[in-house]
């Protein structure tokens, strides 16, 4: 686990270059659309330190499949003690599948499904993301999980959910997020961890310095 996650994260290392690239020659393209739509607020966890994590991510991004165990490994152990929270980030200039799937996971979000959409999402990214099209998978994932399929299908499609997805975006780009994941603690932009040993370990700082008196 530890070699695959590590050669990912080298792969991905060597393209960062470009994804910077596309970013910033594609931010015009977000600003369209419906300028009122807001930044979801999608969060899980007790947050009894007051402790923020903010995930970045890219549901197609092959460094995001290989973090997703280590963030919920790291979840696991502190549910209780921080918020985890998730941002839509869709690299749709390198990923051909990745705003289709974010409208997935944001039509699952709309009827209370996100992080079980989130969870089949990454464990099956190896197989949905080499699919000329993934939408029937996708159906199946929300169908799976019980979702009123009108509803699903509606959002799906819906310019609303795509506001959303690009309110996402843009609120990344003004917080200098140019490749997937990237992940903030209380605001500020952290290097990403090497492994769940590192990140317990920058999250065990924060609530430190949360909770500590000053």
């Amino acid at each position: 686990m530890k070699s695959r996650f590590s050669l990912i994260l080298i792969i991905c290392a060597v393209i960062f270059g470009g994804i910077l690239f596309a970013t910033k020659k594609d931010s015009k393209s977000t600003s369209g659309g419906n300028d009122s739509a807001q930044a979801t607020n999608i969060t899980r966890g007790g947050g009894k330190s007051g402790v923020v994590i903010t995930e970045y991510a890219d549901f197609q991004c092959p460094a995001c499949g290989a973090y997703y165990p280590v963030v919920e490994q790291v979840y696991e152990k502190y549910q209780d003690q921080v918020t985890f929270q998730f941002r839509h980030f869709p690299l749709r200039q390198i990923h051909q599948h990745a705003m289709v799937s974010h409208r997935a996971a944001e039509a699952a979000n709309k009827q209370g499904k996100f992080w079980e959409m989130f969870s089949l999402l990454y464990r099956n990214q190896q197989t949905w993301s080499v699919q000329t099209d993934p939408t029937s998978t996708f159906r199946g994932f929300a169908e799976s999980l019980g979702l009123d399929m009108a509803k699903y299908d509606a959002d799906f499609k819906s310019e609303a959910v795509n506001d959303t997805l690009n309110a996402d975006i843009a609120e990344g780009q003004k917080l200098g997020v140019t490749g997937t994941p990237t992940f903030f603690i209380d605001g500020k932009k952290i290097e990403n961890p090497r492994d769940a040993d590192a990140f317990n370990k920058v999250i065990e700082d924060a609530i430190k310095a949360k909770t500590q008196p000053q």
